[in-house]
């Protein structure tokens, strides 16, 4: 099956009419389309065993894949199947991460220090908004606490292990006990994959296989006398690239800066507003339609740096399929994880750290840029990545789906009244007497009904693949923000499975079969992603959560500090990150208009609270401030350098290939190397 497979492929590429080939005359309109015919008796058999809904709990049929599809299929499906298993885990591990913050939901100190707090905040935009309570957002502080507890520092750890691969708030020994034993359990996704690709492209007997050579002898079949492309490197051509390159990615930055600029117009527009709980909600209800745009910039964005990356690599001008391959690969998921990071990574970063204060508020245009809420800005990342990650993956795969499906359905109309002309020729040909000889179109109804089926191509396979890389992005950059994401990406690949496999078998085209012994550069995209999750996820515990504030107030300036044993060590911490502004301050009061300093039973206000660590006199940065800054940078740069440790030893400790791999290839090539010794000495006692 495999080598026929490969032949007819081989026989595509061979087919000449004169001077023109096949491609000339497609472009010429000679011939409309050319495609690869489905087998009845294995697209049967697949059906059955893989392409259904009632299989989604049940195995894949790799090698029955590899023999109908080729291995480039066989291991797309094998990559998929393995990555959701080890999502099994993360999503057991983010679930107690949840559940933890939700058992402590009503009785953690911070959430009642919030719910019974009498301080009165400053206004959180200008002209409409007034003076409000620090117990108004009750709500808001439980379910920042679900994302932002001790637990997700350990989850971070471990899905940082994991990518290269349940604790009393108190007991921060116990998280790093979890995570050692997470990164034992876990090990490294990569380097058990290397592992399962190797064992299998070593029984599909392609493991020393080189798409190079196979192109290099295509183009000897087709000319016998026919001369290699040879390497060139053109420095101006690269320099052009480049340029572009860097262009494309100041014009994605440029629109999550817009992104930016929209929350920022919208809050105060929203604050302004007649409907009551828009105006008590703006900043968050402002987050959710800004994930919403971002959503919508995803997918105009995907088509527009999908052919700028087709562009740059004709520019390129590579000398081989396999490298403008590989050169569109790297772009294009350049260009898309720019496009989806750039507004998360402002969200985690830089959202309300940049804002300003009382009296000397950063702006935009004469807009205040946003603010944290006092119990952290993790929320805002977790609001910002659930719904695009929702969106994305729900809305996908309906269109993926249900486009192909459609076509299917509106062409077998057509089919059908191809069948009805051919019973009308037999029909015709039993009334006439004649011999019912079938006509030209009985002859092509299998052809007709593959002709009918929704086109595939090479971005058929990429597109499936780049799905899922980014997936695998979400589910280890940012995900001490979004412990759950794992979860959701699970329950999305056990669907996403038989989706695919149900799309390719009966709803498309049969997908020409390729040779490989290797995902290919996507395994070098996974490592670098891997490396951005040990950093991302550092600095997102290290510098976007509170997990450093509430560590250094514990054992510097909280009650335990001082030796007292009454109370929770982590009793007065809200208090203690709020500064003071005074009204009467010039600066203070040019910012906020008269009814802005009014509460809502009618008392004006003499001063205001407002998160940062300042000085009540002179609003200079107080010595906690730099405490706290100095820990969060000795704790990212240890964070990265015991992980980066963790994942070379891993990577050291379990080998790319299995013995049993290593020993049947010693075998093979002793075998080889035997018989062609045995042929020298044939030739040598014949020439004798």
């Amino acid at each position: 099956m495999q080598t026929s497979e490969h032949i007819a492929w081989t026989e595509l590429q061979l087919i000449h009419f004169g001077s023109e080939n096949l491609k000339e005359l497609l472009t010429k309109d000679v011939f409309e389309t050319m495609f690869c015919l489905h087998e009845k008796e294995t697209r049967t058999k697949l059906k059955k065993k893989w392409a259904r809904w009632s299989a989604v709990c049940k195995g894949q049929p790799i090698t029955d894949i590899q023999g109908y599809f080729g291995e480039k299929v066989a291991l797309y499906y094998l990559w998929l199947g393995w990555y959701t298993k080890l999502l099994i885990p993360a999503a057991a591990v983010g679930v107690v991460v949840f559940l933890y913050g939700l058992a402590f939901f009503n009785t953690n100190p911070l959430i009642k220090e919030v719910c019974q707090s009498s301080i009165i905040m400053c206004p959180r935009c200008d002209k409409r908004c007034t003076v409000w309570q620090l117990s108004e957002t009750c709500t808001y502080a439980k379910v920042s606490h679900l994302f932002d507890n001790e637990g997700t520092v350990a989850f971070a750890m471990f899905m940082a292990i994991w990518g290269e691969c349940l604790m009393n708030g108190d007991n921060y020994m116990f998280i790093m006990f979890n995570w050692l034993h997470l990164c034992l359990t876990a090990t490294l996704f990569l380097e058990l994959w290397k592992r399962t690709r190797s064992r299998h492209v070593s029984q599909w007997k392609v493991y020393d296989w080189s798409e190079d050579e196979e192109e290099l002898i295509m183009e000897i079949l087709n000319d016998p006398n026919c001369m290699p492309k040879k390497f060139r490197h053109s420095y101006l051509r690269s320099t052009v690239v480049l340029i572009l390159v860097t262009l494309m990615l100041m014009l994605i930055i440029l629109l999550a800066q817009a992104l930016v600029v929209f929350r920022v117009v919208a809050a105060p527009l929203m604050s302004e507003g007649n409907w009551e709980f828009m105006r008590d909600h703006a900043n968050t209800v402002a987050i959710m339609f800004g994930a919403v745009l971002h959503y919508l910039t995803i997918q105009i964005m995907t088509r527009v740096n999908r052919w700028v990356s087709l562009k740059l690599c004709d520019i390129e001008k590579t000398n081989s399929f396999a490298a403008t391959e590989r050169s569109f690969t790297v772009k294009m998921f350049t260009f898309q994880f720019f496009t989806l990071f750039s507004s998360l990574f402002y969200v985690a970063f830089f959202l309300g750290r940049i804002n300003g204060r009382p009296g000397d508020y950063a702006r935009i245009a004469g807009w205040r840029l946003e603010e944290c809420h006092p119990s952290g800005c993790l929320t805002d990342l977790f609001i910002q990545m659930a719904i695009i990650m929702l969106l994305k993956q729900t809305l996908n795969n309906i269109f993926e789906f249900s486009v192909p499906w459609v076509k299917t359905r509106l062409s077998r109309s057509t089919a059908k009244r191809l069948q009805r002309k051919c019973g009308q020729c037999y029909r015709k040909a039993f009334r006439d007497g004649q011999r019912a000889e079938p006509c030209d179109i009985c002859n092509l109804q299998d052809w007709v009904s593959n002709y009918h089926l929704d086109n595939t191509d090479f971005f058929s396979l990429f597109n499936e693949f780049l799905e899922m890389v980014v997936q695998f992005s979400f589910t280890t950059i940012f995900v001490a923000a979004f412990p759950l994401a794992p979860l959701l990406a699970l329950i999305n690949n056990i669907f996403e499975i038989r989706l695919d496999a149900i799309k390719m078998v009966r709803l498309e085209r049969r997908i020409v079969p390729r040779k490989t012994n290797d995902i290919g550069v996507w395994t070098k995209v996974l490592e670098v992603i891997g490396v951005l999750a040990v950093i991302a996820n550092g600095l997102v515990i290290g510098v976007s959560s509170d997990f450093i504030p509430r560590l250094v107030y514990r054992y510097r300036y909280g009650p335990c500090a001082n030796g007292s044993s009454l109370t929770h060590c982590m009793q007065g911490y809200i208090n203690d990150t709020l500064s003071t502004a005074v009204v009467s301050h010039v600066a203070v009061r040019n910012d906020f208009l008269p009814n802005q300093l009014i509460t809502d039973k009618g008392f004006n206000v003499t001063q205001c609270s407002y998160r940062d660590y300042r000085s009540d006199e002179d609003y200079t940065l107080t010595a906690q401030f730099w405490l706290v800054l100095a820990v969060r940078f000795a704790f990212v740069i240890l964070f990265e350098h015991v992980v980066v440790v963790c994942k070379f030893i891993a990577a050291w400790f379990v080998p790319d290939n299995p013995l049993q791999v290593k020993n049947d290839r010693l075998l093979d090539k002793m075998a080889r190397l035997k018989h062609e010794l045995e042929k020298i000495k044939r030739s040598k006692s014949t020439e004798v």
